[in-house]
């Protein structure tokens, strides 16, 4: 458990100061001038007297015998005097003659048979012989108990003086320091204008120390509550350890006053017990400037903008959920693109988006004279199949015929699903003689693969026949040149399918026609 003590106001502390250093002043005077009086020296002089008197009256009476008036005249001595303790008079050779008070337990003579000032010793004479002694027991000088210290007069005087001293000082200083002090210089109605504002203000002097701290700043965190007039900013520790100092970049209120500019746009993050959000601000400083140009201080305004990212933060992760809902729709709206494009079994363009780009492409190969050919494809007994082995393993075979069409083509070209089993490719940039190299390549793999991919029927085998047309013979549109790729299909499979034919005009080039390197398999 962590106590608190009270803590003194300025006043107070500048009251005990004073307070000391008077008391400091007193005592250095009287070592110097001996202005208190020495009480051990007193009570060296009062104690001979008293002891010297006593001697002489002990030896008057005992010359004349009258031992009662002599232990009389000690009882009397014990009476009126308190700082004697006890007395004897002893006689050479130890015997006591005469004693007043409790003298066994109070003597306590010096060895070497000396007097000090508590223990004192008077000799009596006889005939001018020594006879004996006088004993007095006195008590000490100094006190020796709390009690006795308390009423000492020299420990009194200094606890008068120095609390006569505190009262008068604080209650002169109260008077004075209102004009002096931070928080009765400024007005009040400067102080309430102050607190009107939402921003935390602080005003430092030009030592850093606060003068002013306005109730919105008061309100960034619980130790703000406390009074901070007259402490150094640099002592709210809850306040400093949210900046980020180095020896290049010192307290903003510190560059301002030095470079006599303002100095903004720092951030600030105060930890807040309770709370998991820091408290981030903006912080402003402008040098204070009297009419000479001299400095006075610091105005220091913290800008609460907490709320703003908190917003921030949100709007950010509004953005990032935006930009997942952005991607996803893109990936929805290329999906939406491939089902309208595409044909869903074997994923070639479906017929309807190959002539939507073939169409523009034509036209433009036609217009800078360039070339290209269309290959029409179509699989062998397709209906037998499906007859004999039912419509799924038909599916399997138009997909397996499809991938080994598109496997052997590059990104130019274009395949698409013609119609069930029938195929179209469109080659831009070929020649008629590599259209029908590519045509004799994708024949063979059909050949060689396709009947591999489908796996329910081992053993199957699939074909495929082929034909190619090219713009040279003059069509005049893409549905032209598929026609005339179509024609030469159709004469590869008059002529005994799994072979390709190209079209020459009127008739296909096939089997053992006139370009037999490129025209049949």
């Amino acid at each position: 458990m962590r106590l608190h003590f009270p803590t003194l106001n300025p006043v107070a502390r500048i009251s005990l100061g004073l307070v000391a250093l008077l008391v400091s002043l007193l005592m250095a005077a009287d070592l110097a001038f001996g202005l208190i009086p020495d009480r051990t020296a007193l009570a060296r002089q009062v104690r001979q007297q008293i002891s010297e008197s006593l001697a002489v009256q002990a030896a008057t009476l005992l010359q004349s015998g009258d031992t009662r008036t002599l232990q009389s005249t000690l009882d009397s001595v014990i009476q009126r005097n308190t700082e004697v303790r006890s007395l004897a008079v002893r006689q050479q050779g130890g015997v006591i003659i005469a004693l007043a008070g409790e003298h066994g337990t109070w003597w306590h003579p010096p060895e070497d048979g000396s007097s000090t000032l508590t223990q004192v010793r008077v000799p009596v004479l006889a005939d001018n012989k020594p006879w004996g002694e006088v004993e007095l027991a006195f008590k000490p000088v100094l006190p020796e108990t709390f009690g006795e210290w308390a009423t000492y007069p020299t420990v009194v005087a200094m606890l008068t003086i120095s609390l006569g001293g505190f009262l008068a000082f604080y209650l002169y200083l109260r008077r004075v320091l209102e004009y002096l002090d931070p928080a009765k210089a400024i007005p009040d109605r400067v102080r309430t204008a102050f607190d009107t504002l939402a921003e935390g203000v602080l005003v430092l002097d030009k030592q850093g120390r606060v003068v002013l701290a306005n109730k919105a700043f008061r309100h960034f965190h619980p130790s703000a509550q406390e009074d901070m007039t007259g402490r150094a900013v640099t002592e709210l520790t809850w306040l400093v350890e949210g900046f980020h100092v180095t020896p290049e970049h010192p307290y903003p209120w510190v560059t301002a006053m030095e470079r006599r500019s303002n100095s903004g746009d720092q951030t600030l993050e105060l930890a807040r017990p309770g709370e998991e959000e820091p408290l981030r601000a903006i912080v402003g400083c402008s040098p204070i400037l009297d009419g000479h140009g001299r400095l006075r201080g610091c105005l220091v305004n913290f800008s609460d903008v907490t709320m703003l990212h908190r917003i921030n933060d949100q709007l950010l992760g509004t953005l990032v959920d935006l930009e997942a809902s952005k991607e996803e729709i893109r990936r929805q709206n290329e999906e939406l693109h491939r089902l309208a494009t595409r044909d869903p079994m074997t994923g070639c363009l479906n017929r309807r988006a190959f002539f939507g780009a073939a169409d523009p492409l034509y036209d433009q190969l036609k217009a800078e004279g360039e070339e290209v050919c269309c290959i029409m494809s179509d699989i062998d007994h397709f209906k037998s199949f499906n007859d004999r082995y039912g419509h799924a393993v038909g599916d399997q075979v138009i997909k397996s015929v499809a991938k080994c069409l598109g496997t052997d083509l590059r990104e130019v070209d274009m395949l698409c699903r013609y119609g069930g089993e029938e195929f179209c490719i469109m080659l831009p940039g070929a020649t008629p003689e590599q259209a029908v190299e590519v045509a004799e390549r994708l024949r063979l793999a059909i050949e060689t693969n396709a009947g591999a991919a489908v796996r329910d029927i081992p053993g199957i085998r699939i074909t495929s026949s082929f034909g190619v047309a090219s713009i040279r013979n003059g069509a005049k549109d893409p549905a032209e040149l598929i026609d005339q790729a179509d024609n030469a299909l159709y004469q590869s499979k008059q002529t005994g399918r799994n072979r390709v034919s190209l079209w020459a005009g009127e008739r296909s080039v096939g089997g053992d026609a006139e370009v037999p390197e490129l025209a049949h398999h």
